[in-house]
């Protein structure tokens, strides 16, 4: 075969300067190396949800709420933290000093920046003194009261105050006056404003205040846990470098460990490191020089390089020490071998960044960012193995003839009569006797195993995000600094959950814009609450809702001139006004009116926009709040109107954000293996001549592809922020092993006949393949060592995508590759001028 493009050409050039001048190209790269380092240093972090939720239509419109309705025009932003205090009963003398004492100190304390403290305690001081207005006068008055005074002001405070009842546990018992939990609230004035993000995010302007307020908390003694957004966010940074310090140790012990079983040699080793070592510093110094922040996704990279990395080591080692046994000088046995596998990792690199970046097309930041980060870091790999490790190991070999330096083995892997070479030749003796009936049988049973895998479920939510509530004893077993930090978020998240009220029910919004002044509007609101859907709660036959209705009715129960104004604009009495609205919202937002600042809450300041909030049920899933979600909102728009409305909610951006990363999975997983067909048939073209070669390479990626989909659902593995990627790994990932047995598999048949080919491909690159394989995925199966456990689940799935990919290059390749020379070389003549495949026999190869 002869190929039709001058490719020669440039491979002859880098042949020239990695054989004559080495020194020269080791020195450039470690000055680049020196460059990157610099950028490590800016590579900043931004761990969380909230990098997932950016442009997302419900996002979008969650931002309007917040931004319209949880903060009043020229007020300053404020953020929350809450105080969970627990104890034998939260509500005695001592557990209300003990809440009001803290909230003292908290007030006293100015860098804390506190504008108000609240909680239960203050209720009840309330109740036992009405003048008391400061936290100090409220302490006076519960020192002064008698149990009994107490246990009376408790029980007003629940008789008058509905949100007492929320602030304490469901074991609230009104007639004892006890309960086992509280909460308080500390409203901070936070300069920096507060995010509107429906997601938790990696970094927080409430963070350095909430962990002041810990440390003031913790200083004061007791049982009061500080818990918020900050609190949260902290952890989010932190879950990320306890991650990373076990598990790039972990991946680099094991790493050393199989590299020291496949290099055998210790000058070798020391090679192969540093040129793994640099493939991470060019990656993450690039990162901090282009200002992409580290997120949790990214955890993955450092893996994926050292297994591509790994893979091109060993090769570019192994294929040197096989023309070196045939009797070769190190400048004509290197000439070889890049003359070889410059190619081939040209072809690995070019697939793998098509399918890592195919991730550029997702709607989620994190994930782009993940396509750039791989995609750059893969071209990163293929220059320093591809140039810098040849010539390196020129330089080291040529100073083992002047210098005494040990050399401990230049045997190949897989070599001629070894044990490992027969067990890899199984594929080729299935390819010489049923190639066809065994590629379909492997088709049929990829396709099967594709439309398995097309019950893979898809989710979002911060619990993946989060740490288990438990670090296993294996990771808390650890010496320092490996040992992970003792998380609190997972854990007080569940005791909120299951010790309040407010913890049994979750809640969406719906966003409405509109003419809120015309007659009926508020009615069309008020009516989409009848009947409500499965998920919503009810309450007296209609949905539970909070919004600009119940303040009317609220204050129309209080205030007789209001309820005069809203009967005499209400046609149908039902208590919600459906004429002269004007007239009832300036009643509300009059500056004297003393539910103004509630009113603000739900009703903008042109009278344009209102949110209604809805209370849904536990146990119902994102889906099925999203859905009826927006059934509702859609029952608020009526034809010929101007009245928009929108779901929204952390449930609904959630639920959002999962069916993106389904579309990102599969749009990414099509243009991978769209873009990956067509680079191949070029490629192909390029250097055989036969471009219809590339998809006889594609062919195990396909079954691999099949086989890791269909396992998820398996294994019960879903599609989520961090999974989403690893079909398009799979394919980067497993296109480097078909790769390197096709490729090598050309270059034997233009001298070869087919049998003697394929064994020798298999045998040669098998070996190298093998190594590789191993080690990657011990490299890689660290990840399960994760304080994530969705990074477990996708260090999982990456191992299974090398032993299905190594499999399938091995077993399934040799057969493809001999049903394409039937069809297409056959017809065509022989393609080494020897034997055709017809003549070639099992006795060829020997």
């Amino acid at each position: 075969m002869s190929a039709p493009g001058d490719y020669q050409r440039l491979v002859d050039a880098a042949d020239d300067q990695i054989i004559n001048h080495p020194g020269r190209i080791v020195g450039v790269f470690l000055v680049l190396t020196l460059v990157f380092a610099g950028g490590l240093g800016a590579v900043s972090t931004d761990a969380g949800t909230e990098g997932f939720t950016q442009d997302v239509p419900a996002q979008v419109a969650f931002e309007d709420v917040q931004r319209q309705f949880e903060t009043t025009p020229f007020s300053a932003d404020t953020g929350s933290t809450q105080l969970i205090q627990r104890g034998e009963n939260v509500l005695s003398r001592n557990g209300l000093l003990r809440m009001l004492g803290i909230q003292d100190r908290l007030e006293s304390h100015e860098s804390l920046r506190v504008q108000s403290t609240s909680s239960a305690a203050t209720i009840v001081a309330t109740q036992l003194d009405p003048e008391a207005r400061t936290t100090e006068e409220r302490i006076r008055a519960v020192e002064r009261a008698t149990p009994r005074e107490i246990d009376r002001a408790v029980s007003r405070a629940a008789d008058r105050n509905p949100q007492f009842v929320g602030l304490l546990s469901n074991d609230f018992n009104r007639e004892s006056a006890s309960a086992s939990a509280t909460i308080g609230v500390v409203t901070h004035e936070v300069p920096g404003g507060t995010s509107a993000s429906a997601g938790q995010g990696g970094s927080s302007s409430l963070t350095p205040l909430q962990l002041r307020t810990d440390s003031v908390v913790d200083g004061a003694g007791g049982d009061v846990i500080v818990f918020g957004s900050g609190i949260v966010s902290a952890e989010f940074s932190n879950v990320i470098g306890d991650s990373l310090i076990i598990v790039v140790p972990a991946a680099v012990l094991f790493i050393l460990l199989f590299l020291i079983v496949s290099y055998r040699d210790l000058a070798d080793l020391l090679l192969g490191v540093v040129a793994l070592a640099m493939g991470l510093i060019w990656t993450f110094g690039f990162m901090g020089l282009a200002g992409i922040p580290f997120n949790q996704i990214l955890i993955t990279i450092p893996p994926l390089l050292l297994a591509v990395g790994i893979d091109f080591g060993i090769h570019a080692v192994n294929r040197y020490r096989e023309e070196r046994t045939t009797g070769l000088e190190i400048g004509p046995a290197m000439r070889v071998t890049t003359d070889q596998l410059l190619v081939a990792f040209f072809i690995v690199m070019g697939t793998t960044v098509i399918g890592f970046g195919a991730n550029l097309t997702s709607a989620l930041p994190p994930i782009r960012d993940f396509g750039v980060v791989a995609a750059v870091g893969i071209v990163f790999t293929f220059l320093i193995f591809g140039v810098f490790l040849p010539a390196a190991k020129v330089l080291l070999d040529r100073s083992r003839q002047n210098y005494p330096i040990p050399t401990f083995s230049t045997t190949p892997l897989g070599a001629e009569g070894s044990a490992l070479g027969r067990v890899l030749s199984g594929g080729v003796i299935v390819a010489r006797r049923a190639p066809a009936l065994f590629l379909v049988v492997a088709l049929v049973a990829s396709g099967g195993m594709a439309y398995h895998a097309t019950g893979v479920d898809t989710s979002f939510s911060n619990e993946d995000f989060l740490p288990p509530e438990e670090n296993p004893d294996y990771l808390m077993a650890l010496p320092e600094p490996f040992k992970p930090s003792d998380y609190t978020v997972t854990a007080v998240t569940n005791y909120l959950s299951d010790t309040f009220e407010s913890g049994q029910s979750d809640t969406v919004t719906v966003y409405v814009e509109g003419p809120l002044r015309e007659d009926q509007t508020l009615e069309i609101l008020h009516r989409a609450g009848d009947d409500p859907p499965d998920s919503f709660v009810r309450r007296d036959g209609r949905a539970d809702a909070t919004s600009i209705i119940s303040v009317i009715e609220d204050h129309a129960a209080r205030d007789e001139e209001f309820r005069r104004l809203v009967e005499r604009n209400d046609r149908d009495g039902n208590g919600v006004p459906d004429d002269d609205l004007r007239a009832i919202y300036d009643a509300l937002l009059a500056e004297d009116s003393p539910v103004r600042g509630q009113a603000q809450r739900y009703i903008a300041a042109d009278r344009r926009s209102t949110r209604l909030v809805y209370s849904v049920e536990s146990g119902a899933t994102q889906s099925e709040v999203t859905e009826d979600a927006r059934t509702v909102a859609s029952d608020m728009e009526r034809p010929r109107t101007e009245v928009t409305a929108i779901a929204t909610g952390s449930t609904v951006v959630f639920e959002a954000i999962s069916g993106l990363i389904l579309d990102s999975a599969v749009t990414s997983l099509a243009i991978a293996l769209a873009g990956t067909a067509l680079f191949l048939l070029l490629v192909y073209y390029v250097l055989e001549g036969r471009p219809t070669l590339g998809i006889a390479n594609l062919v195990p990626i396909v079954v691999t592809v099949s086989f890791v989909a269909g396992s998820m659902r398996v294994f019960g593995i879903s599609f989520n922020a961090f999974t989403a990627t690893i079909l398009a790994i799979t394919i980067g990932l497993g296109i480097d092993y078909s790769v390197h047995v096709t490729h090598r598999f050309a270059d034997e048949y233009r001298e070869r006949d087919l049998s003697t080919a394929l064994e020798r491909t298999v045998r040669g690159t098998g070996g190298a393949l093998a190594g590789s394989m191993l080690t990657t995925v011990f490299g890689i199966g660290v990840l399960v060592l994760s304080v994530f456990p969705a990074i477990g689940q996708f260090g999982v799935l990456t191992g299974l995508s090398v032993i299905y990919a190594f499999t399938a290059s091995l077993l399934v390749l040799p057969s493809a590759l001999a049903v394409w020379a039937k069809l297409v070389v056959e017809r065509g003549g022989s393609a080494a001028g020897g034997p055709t495949v017809e003549e070639a026999t099992p006795d060829d190869a020997a």
